[in-house]
């Protein structure tokens, strides 16, 4: 739910932009300031999470969720939506870094394995069926009020959600009661941090010139101000927000390294092939939804399979299927350039190629990444994992963004050129992550 909420509202732009005259910049904040706010608060309420509860956690945030889902379908003018999503994304933000903290909690063994692959097909499908979704609603229900009911879905499932988190998610007696500290400062500096980086990346097109790119430099300072101090807090005997022994478990950092490369390339592939489709030749945004499915069944399919074995097989696992996604990102390109005005059902197979092997690499990479974090640990190492992630979409979003259109205006409008461009920096994304998962294999290796 939280996860699609990115991707669909897409192709709900022009009837949002028709239905409450919202501007250009109304509607980039109705897309970015989701994210961005989704990011920012990963990991502390990670770390509350650890600190408090991971299920009242989580029900607070699926709470807060819905509420905002509720309110933005409501939103009577294009600030109230703005408004409603950036809640919608602390919302979203509180609850997913309780997921990995609580599978980690309730799951030993080949379990984990298993529960860690079922997250990876929701977190595949979600991602990919999200313009499918979007398109069929408006379809269904009109441009003027269809957008509307992009967020009224969101309400059977948070209400039931609720109801069978309180059913079946068992905690431990004294996990309501627990208190520490819960490092403030640290919050604060992270959060600044995040955000200075985070604004540039999301706002890349809307914020002419290069005078933006100066908040990483600022993002990168704060987080080394943030890391001092977080050892000094941790010498004085406070609780830091992150552990930094944390990243001296290999396998924590190389997956969470795998994991902000990965995603860099991962979410452009759909903002790249709906502008192609739609845009560049004319489908619907539920014809588009329909081209890109292949991905989301590829995905949901191998994840859960990747889940079963990944604790057999480990990374080398990961980095058979990026080389699976390298091939089949290759020849989705190979189509579009062959046959870009009318790609046909031509498209489909390399999409799906391209999802099996998506579906060996979220779960099982997220799998082997936590593996060896304590469990105490677990919703914080979650959040950290996921801002990554976060940040990574953003920045591979920005980065093949600007390629995309920087080719379709000096090609006098070639969407198929751009597109195929595009592509082939996806690739590289990708393949750079496998160069990381293939360091953590050779290392891996030389310790036994």
């Amino acid at each position: 739910m939280t996860l699609m909420d990115i991707s669909i509202v897409n192709v709900a732009l022009p009837s949002i932009s028709s239905g409450l005259q919202a501007s250009t910049s109304d509607l980039q904040w109705i897309l970015s300031g989701y994210a961005l706010t989704f990011g920012l608060v990963l990991v502390p309420s990670g770390r509350l999470g650890d600190a408090r509860g991971r299920r009242m956690m989580f029900v607070a945030g699926v709470a807060l969720f819905t509420l905002s889902s509720l309110a933005a379908g409501l939103a009577p003018t294009a600030l109230a939506l703005v408004v409603a999503r950036l809640v919608q994304g602390i919302g979203g933000g509180l609850l997913n870094p309780q997921i990995n903290g609580l599978i980690q909690e309730l799951f030993r063994g080949a379990e984990r394995g298993k529960a860690f692959g079922l997250l990876g097909a929701t977190i595949g499908v979600s991602t990919a069926i999200g313009p499918l979704l979007g398109g069929a609603i408006i379809r269904l229900l009109g441009t003027d009020t269809g957008w509307r009911w992009i967020f009224f879905v969101n309400l059977p499932i948070g209400i039931a959600c609720i109801l069978l988190t309180f059913r079946y998610v068992r905690v431990k007696p004294d996990e309501e009661r627990h208190r520490e500290d819960l490092d403030p400062v640290g919050v604060v500096l992270l959060g600044l941090a995040v955000l200075a980086v985070l604004l540039p990346l999301v706002q890349e097109r809307q914020w002419p010139g290069a005078g933006k790119w100066w908040l990483l430099l600022v993002g990168a300072v704060l987080l080394a101000i943030f890391v001092w101090w977080e050892r000094r807090h941790a010498d004085h005997g406070g609780a830091p927000l992150i552990d930094l022994s944390l990243f001296g478990i290999a396998s924590y950092t190389a997956g969470s390294l795998i994991g902000l490369l990965y995603f860099s390339g991962f979410t452009s592939i759909f903002f790249i092939l709906t502008l192609y489709l739609q845009l560049g030749l004319g489908y619907t945004a539920l014809m588009a939804g329909l081209a890109v499915t292949p991905f989301a069944i590829g995905s949901a399919v191998a994840a859960g399979f990747g889940g079963r074995v990944v604790t057999r097989y480990g990374r080398p696992m990961v980095a058979l299927g990026l080389v699976v996604v390298i091939v089949g990102l290759a020849l989705t390109d190979a189509v579009v350039t062959l046959r870009g005005n009318d790609p046909s059902w031509w498209i489909e197979p390399p999409l799906l190629i391209a999802g099996l092997g998506s579906g060996l690499v979220i779960s099982p990479n997220v799998t082997l990444t936590v593996s060896e974090v304590p469990v105490a640990q677990a919703g914080t190492a979650g959040g950290v994992l996921q801002t990554g992630q976060r940040i990574g979409t953003a920045a591979g979003i920005a980065l093949i963004g600007s390629v995309f259109f920087s080719r379709l205006a000096g090609g006098h409008g070639n969407f198929a050129a751009a597109t195929g461009l595009a592509l082939r920096v996806t690739v590289a994304l990708v393949a750079v992550a496998l160069a990381a998962a293939l360091v953590d294999v050779v290392s891996s290796r030389r310790k036994e």
